[in-house]
């Protein structure tokens, strides 16, 4: 991991409630803390609540009800090797060039510094819609204006430029290549947080990257949604990925598992009576002849008997 290039994502979250209730859900948890802010209704918006800093952002989108997609999210990930080099005080610094390069340096913005994977990474969370006009900032070329910005960073701290492995890919559009393998990552990735505790949270965690699982028949299909729940993908059962989210599992694999219990259970017993079978013939042979031939008169003469006693 240390050898891998720094990647900077921008998630396609549709809801800014959901992107900063999921940092600041980080930080309750003690995997994630306040890194930075700007242009906010406070100095120092971390000293309040939740809602106190929702309300930035939230009182900026009210005033456009036609823009469905308002949130900006933001992922910035530097390698080990790039975090060590460059510092919290360096990063703090590039994210509010960043910010500005994109068009929202003078947008309300909260940054928060996790560090629950194997290096650590900062999310930014703002909102699309211009505090001065309430129209929505212009997005064009954003890929091509991240990649500029991360190339001049590598120049200018002459950071690690090579991949010795492909990074994964969590964001997917109507166009994304290897999408399958792309959602095993992505599962791969969130089934390794511990924090996620319960099918609720994953799903919610899967909901930042537009990512859906439904009931289909007697398993489940997984959707990749525009952000509104709507599938822009056709949808690949659940049943066909190697690694799947954790707190899933279908019927055909449950019984699949009680199939097989069942098989070795019954396979064990048969096991037992073939050893049962095969012990009391070996018995039966060490029998003497002669004791069975005793044994059999003995048994003719009882008989007769109980005839004679029959009769009177």
């Amino acid at each position: 991991m240390n050898s891998l290039k720094m990647v900077i994502v921008i998630h396609q979250s549709a809801h800014t409630q959901n992107a900063l209730h999921y940092n600041e859900k980080r930080v309750e948890e003690g995997v994630a803390t306040y890194f930075d802010s700007r242009n906010t209704l406070s100095v120092n918006p971390f000293m309040y609540d939740e809602k106190h800093r929702l309300k930035n952002l939230l009182d900026i989108e009210k005033v456009n009800n036609r823009v469905k997609k308002k949130c900006l999210h933001i992922s910035f990930n530097p390698s080990a090797e790039d975090y060590q080099k460059l510092g919290d005080k360096t990063i703090r610094f590039e994210i509010r060039n960043m910010m500005e390069h994109l068009g929202y340096g003078n947008q309300p913005y909260f940054v928060y510094k996790h560090q629950d994977l194997e290096r650590v990474h900062f999310h930014v969370v703002s909102t699309r819609i211009d505090r001065e006009t309430g129209r929505k900032i212009k997005d064009n070329y954003e890929k091509e204006k991240l990649q500029r910005f991360v190339k001049s960073l590598e120049e200018k701290y002459q950071l690690t430029q090579k991949n010795n492995k492909e990074e994964p890919v969590f964001r997917f559009s109507p166009r994304s290549r290897n999408i399958k393998q792309n959602l095993e990552n992505l599962f791969k990735h969130l089934n390794s947080l511990e924090e996620i505790t319960s099918k609720e949270m994953y799903n919610e965690a899967l909901k930042l990257f537009n990512v859906e699982i439904k009931k289909s028949g007697r398993g489940h299909i997984v959707l990749v949604t525009d952000g509104e729940g709507n599938p822009i993908r056709y949808p690949i059962r659940l049943s066909n990925f190697k690694e799947r989210p954790e707190f899933y599992q279908t019927q055909k694999e449950q019984s699949e598992n009680i199939k097989q219990d069942l098989k070795e259970y019954h396979n064990q017993k048969n096991q037992d009576a073939v050893l049962g079978y095969s012990l009391i013939r070996n018995l039966v042979k060490l029998i003497p002849r002669d004791y069975s031939k005793k044994r059999n008169q003995k048994l003719r003469i009882k008989r007769r008997k109980r005839g004679k006693q029959r009769r009177f």
